[in-house]
C-alpha cells in the first residue's frame, strides 16, 4: 500500500485534502490526523472492519478499546445511553478538549471498536483539523494514537510516517501537537467518577465540576490482570527501543547515581541517554542528555516527553535514565506515561 502524505497548510487546498481523507474513512480505510493531544489513527468507528484494520496496523491487542471521536457534542446521544447528568456537566466544562468519557454504549457501536465491552469511550477533540476530518467522515471516528503498539505516541507527523507508512491509506500532517500526552479518561459507568488515564484535564479540575472523583489504583502502580476498560491500562505503552529506568530521590543524589549508572553502561559499550530538566541538564554526563523543560512548567514537560523518547530511538540509545516528577496535577499524567515506558522500573536513591 502506498500511503498518501498530505501537509495541511492553512490554505484553499486543505479542504480537498480533508475531503479525500473523509472519503477514505467512509470507504473503510485508515487516516492518521493531528489532535490537540497526539496524532490519532482514524477509522470509521461504526464499521467493524475499520476497527479490525486499526488493530492490525498498530499491532494492538484487540481487547484494548478504541476511543470514538465526535465533532458535535450532541452526537454523544447517538452512541451512548444513558448519558448521565455528570457527563453533560463535563461536556460543558471541557469539550471540545482533551477529555474522554466512558459511558454505556448503544448497539450502533460494534464490539470491535469497544474491545468487546458494553461501554464506549468518547471524546470531542478541539483541534480544527480533527473536527473537520470527523465531520467529513460522517461524524464518528475511532482513533487510538497513530504509533505501532507499545512505542511512544507521535506528536509530529514524521513519527507517524515512521511507524505507519505503507500500512495506512493517508497521513494528514498538521504540524506539532499542542499538549503531547493522550486525553484524560474518566469512567462514568460506576458508582463514582473514576480516572482511568490521567491527562491534561486533572483530577482536581474534574472535582471542581463533579465533586469527589477517584483515581484508578493501577495508574501509578500498574498492577492489573483485568481486561482493560480504557486505552493504556494493561499493556506496556509509550516505550522506547532501549531500556529505560526512573531514578527518584533527592536531586543531588539522583544526578550522582544516574551519572554512575551511565558510566557503568558506557564501560560495557552501551550508548546512554538521560532525561533531565533545565535545572539539572548541565550536571549529567551521557552520550545524549535531553531536557524536558523546567520543573515549574509541567505543560512543557508533557509536550517534550514523547519527542525525547523518539529522539533516543533515532539516536539508537540503548540505556536511558530519567528523573522522576511530581504526581500531583498534570505531573500524575507525566509519571503515568514514564512508568509505562519504563515498565514500572523505578530506582530509589
Amino acid at each position: 500500500m502506498e500511503t498518501i502524505y498530505a501537509v495541511i497548510n492553512g490554505d484553499d487546498t486543505d479542504g480537498e485534502k480533508i475531503r479525500q481523507a473523509g472519503e477514505i474513512l467512509k470507504a473503510g480505510g485508515l487516516v492518521a490526523f493531528p489532535t490537540e493531544t497526539v496524532y490519532g489513527l482514524g477509522g470509521d468507528a461504526l464499521n467493524p472492519d475499520s476497527s479490525r484494520k486499526i488493530y492490525a496496523a498498530k499491532g494492538r491487542p484487540s481487547d484494548n478499546p478504541l476511543i470514538v471521536h465526535i465533532c458535535r457534542w450532541e452526537d454523544i446521544y447517538r452512541i451512548a445511553d444513558p448519558v448521565p447528568e455528570a457527563a453533560q456537566r463535563l461536556c460543558e466544562a471541557f469539550w471540545p478538549g482533551p477529555l474522554t468519557m466512558i459511558l454505556p454504549k448503544k448497539d450502533t457501536v460494534p464490539d470491535e471498536t469497544t474491545g468487546g465491552l458494553d461501554t464506549v469511550a468518547v471524546r470531542f477533540p478541539s483541534h480544527p483539523v480533527a473536527q473537520r476530518l470527523i465531520d467529513a467522515a460522517g461524524g464518528f471516528v475511532a482513533a487510538p494514537s497513530a504509533n505501532a503498539s507499545g512505542k511512544p505516541s507521535p506528536t509530529m507527523a514524521e513519527y507517524v510516517a515512521e511507524d505507519m507508512n505503507g500500512r495506512i491509506e493517508m497521513i494528514l500532517d498538521g504540524g506539532a501537537v499542542g499538549i503531547g500526552l493522550e486525553s484524560t479518561i474518566v469512567d462514568l459507568t460506576g458508582g463514582e467518577p473514576t480516572v482511568l488515564r490521567p491527562g491534561y484535564v486533572t483530577q482536581e479540575m474534574l472535582e471542581k465540576v463533579l465533586g469527589d472523583v477517584v483515581v484508578d489504583r493501577t495508574i501509578l502502580d500498574g498492577t492489573t490482570a483485568e481486561r482493560p476498560k480504557a486505552p493504556g491500562m494493561k499493556y506496556r505503552h509509550y516505550a522506547p527501543k532501549g531500556d529505560l529506568a526512573i531514578v527518584e530521590g533527592e536531586p543531588e543524589a539522583v544526578t550522582e547515581y544516574i551519572n554512575r549508572l551511565c558510566a557503568e553502561a558506557a564501560a560495557a559499550g552501551k550508548k546512554t541517554g538521560v532525561i533531565g530538566t533545565d535545572e539539572t541538564f548541565s550536571s549529567y554526563a551521557a552520550d545524549s542528555v535531553k531536557t524536558v523543560g523546567s520543573r515549574g512548567d509541567e505543560e512543557a514537560i508533557a509536550r517534550s516527553l514523547y519527542r525525547i523518547l523518539r529522539e533516543f530511538d533515532d539516536e539508537e540509545v540503548e540505556v536511558m535514565y530519567s528523573e522522576s516528577f511530581s504526581t500531583y496535577g498534570m505531573g500524575q499524567a507525566i509519571m503515568n506515561r514514564l512508568l509505562k515506558a519504563a515498565g514500572h522500573r523505578v530506582i530509589t536513591v
